[in-house]
Parts: C-alpha cells; sequence; structure tokens
C-alpha cells in the first residue's frame, strides 16, 4: 500500500491567486465593451489559450459580462493543476471573481443587471450544476463536450440534451459559438503534451 503524506493543518481561510498576467491584463480588458456572441467567446478563447502559452493552466477560459451593456465582469481560466484544486475550473473561477467583485452570492439579485457567461468548451458535470446557482441568464459555448473528450478530458455524466436543462430554468445557451477556435486550443493542448488531468488517473 503507498504511503500517503500527512495532511496539512486546518487553514482558517482560503486563498484563490490568480495569475499575474491575467490580473495585468484586465484593467485594458474591462476598458471597452464585447457587444456580440463571438466578441464575448473571443475573450473566454483567448483566455484559454494565454493560459497555456504562459503555463498558468489547462485549456480552458471563460468570462462573465453583464448581458446588455457587454461589460466584463470577470474572467475565469482553469487553474486546477497550480492551484491543487480539482474545483478550480474556468467557469468555476470566473464565477468566484465576479461574485467577489461585485459583493454577491447571486449574479441574478435584484438591482443587479443580467449577466452572460461565455466558455471556451461547454460545461463540465460540476460547472454545469453551478451555472445555475451563480444567477447568470445566458451561456455561450464554444468548443463541445466531445472535442474535450476526444483529448482525453472525462467530462463526467450529463443529460445528453444538457442546454435544455438551462432553459427550462431560464438561461438562454448558446452553443458553437467560434467552436473551430475553441476546439483549436484544446489539440493545441494535447498535441503540446499538455496534463490531462482527470482523477484516479492509472485505474
Amino acid at each position: 500500500m503507498t504511503e500517503r503524506p500527512p495532511a496539512g493543518p486546518l487553514a482558517p481561510s482560503w486563498r484563490l491567486d490568480l495569475p499575474p498576467w491575467l490580473v495585468a491584463s484586465f484593467d485594458g480588458a474591462v476598458a471597452r465593451t464585447y457587444a456580440t456572441a463571438e466578441e464575448r467567446m473571443a475573450v473566454a478563447v483567448d483566455l484559454a489559450r494565454r493560459n497555456v502559452a504562459m503555463g498558468t493552466g489547462g485549456p480552458f477560459g471563460a468570462a462573465i459580462f453583464e448581458s446588455e451593456s457587454g461589460r466584463l465582469v470577470a474572467p475565469g481560466v482553469n487553474l486546477v493543476e497550480p492551484g491543487g484544486c480539482s474545483v478550480l475550473h474556468a467557469e468555476i473561477v470566473a464565477i468566484i471573481v465576479a461574485q467577489s467583485r461585485l459583493g454577491t452570492w447571486d449574479l441574478g439579485a435584484p438591482g443587479l443587471p443580467a449577466h452572460e457567461m461565455a466558455a471556451s468548451t461547454e460545461p463540465c458535470s460540476m460547472c454545469l450544476g453551478a451555472v445555475p446557482w451563480s444567477g447568470v441568464r445566458g451561456l455561450l459555448t464554444a468548443a463541445r463536450d466531445e472535442d474535450a473528450r476526444a483529448i482525453g478530458f472525462d467530462e463526467g455524466a450529463k443529460p445528453e440534451a444538457w442546454w435544455r436543462e438551462l432553459e427550462a430554468r431560464g438561461i438562454r445557451v448558446t452553443r458553437d459559438v467560434l467552436r473551430t477556435e475553441g476546439r483549436a486550443v484544446l489539440e493545441e493542448y494535447a498535441a503540446g503534451g499538455g496534463t490531462i488531468y482527470n482523477s484516479r488517473e492509472g485505474e
């Protein structure tokens, strides 16, 4: 039996460290507006691409915008490996950043504008569950579930027509926005030998 390392002490707090390049680029990105689905998705795909290029995580990016104004509220990138935490998917990180910036756990709270998320790949089963709880009213996706699975990522168990589950909750879903570009980031990551970090590897 393999010996497990001892668990660390219980920490009284937890901190999410965003990549320095992401923080540095945010002021310029937030200064403009993104009117179309393609413009918003281009942000998410670029985040995914840069995350790989900078060696700060996996090939996934997400961004949250005000639906009407097109103002960028929060970026997110996959931080599973550097953060040592399996839940730090790009969508989750974007939700954490958006809710932290706005001071609310509900992006659909009264008095707030409607929000929309753009994700460079369709949500895995975990992120699919997080979308309605976040309060966003729209979801844009680029690469499909099967594109992520094709390079080896485990996307988890999801309803076959998962988008209908969100639409039934009043969340508008638009798929295949810049799918070719989103899929290219996944393929480039795999071709470059990027880690496919599924749980229980080797079983």
